[in-house]
């Protein structure tokens, strides 16, 4: 969706079933996304949570407080036609996780990232069997081919919704692991965000936030609670 905000045009969202799934209606229209086509999801669920940010808008409607509409436009304009680009994409997102990149000082910090990610490390090799190398250089490491190849055949057995979340989630936190173990239930949203945040969390305790840093921070929370929504309302 644009980020532009307009005037409110409708009175009352709904949802109707159609063929396909469920579509958002504006006092009885259908919805379009941004680039033309019909907006058709999943769930019930999914539908109810649009038509209640759509509800929720005041004299002027204002995009950016409706991820879900966002992400559904996001799953049926770019996700569902773009398929093969966004697998690669993510896939690229796994040969410099950052899960795979530790510190090796100062010794606190390590312990964290050591006791945080190297569970879900273990995870990805004995669920996926992805056994991905961990290094303590800032270098780029190469993963092995059998590792990825692995995580990627599990990314071609999530359907468009899914892997919405799973690029939004991506992005957010810099890691493929971290994104898959949110989207399987492994992880949820709240451990997935800090989880991604050790190595910031850990200087803010040493300097102290500053007002950039903390709206940054909180954008990011915002977008892998949307993500972990989205997966909760399929």
């Amino acid at each position: 969706m644009q980020s532009k905000t307009f005037k409110r045009f409708y009175k009352q969202a709904g949802i109707a079933e159609v063929e396909g799934g469920f579509a958002v209606r504006l006092d009885g229209r259908p919805i379009k996304t941004p680039a033309g086509r019909a907006l058709v999801v999943p769930s019930a669920a999914l539908a109810e949570a649009i038509a209640a940010e759509w509800n929720e808008q005041g004299e002027t409607v204002r995009p950016a407080t409706m991820p879900m509409m966002q992400l559904a436009a996001t799953a049926i304009d770019r996700v569902e036609p773009e398929r093969p680009a966004i697998l690669e994409q993510l896939r690229k997102y796994a040969a410099t996780d950052l899960v795979c990149y530790h510190a090796d000082f100062p010794p606190d910090l390590a312990e964290r990232q050591r006791a945080g990610w190297q569970p879900l490390l273990d995870w990805v090799a004995a669920e996926l069997g992805a056994r991905l190398v961990v290094t303590e250089s800032i270098l780029a490491v190469e993963q092995p081919q059998e590792a990825l190849a692995a995580l990627a055949a599990r990314l071609e057995g999530h359907d468009t919704w899914r892997l919405a979340a799973l690029q939004l989630t991506c992005a957010a936190t810099g890691s493929l692991v971290l994104a898959v173990a949110l989207t399987e239930g492994r992880l949820d949203a709240e451990a997935t965000f800090q989880l991604s945040q050790l190595d910031e969390t850990y200087q803010r305790e040493k300097w102290g936030d500053d007002e950039e840093a903390a709206e940054r921070r909180a954008a990011l929370e915002r977008d892998v609670a949307s993500a972990a929504r989205l997966l909760a309302l399929l």
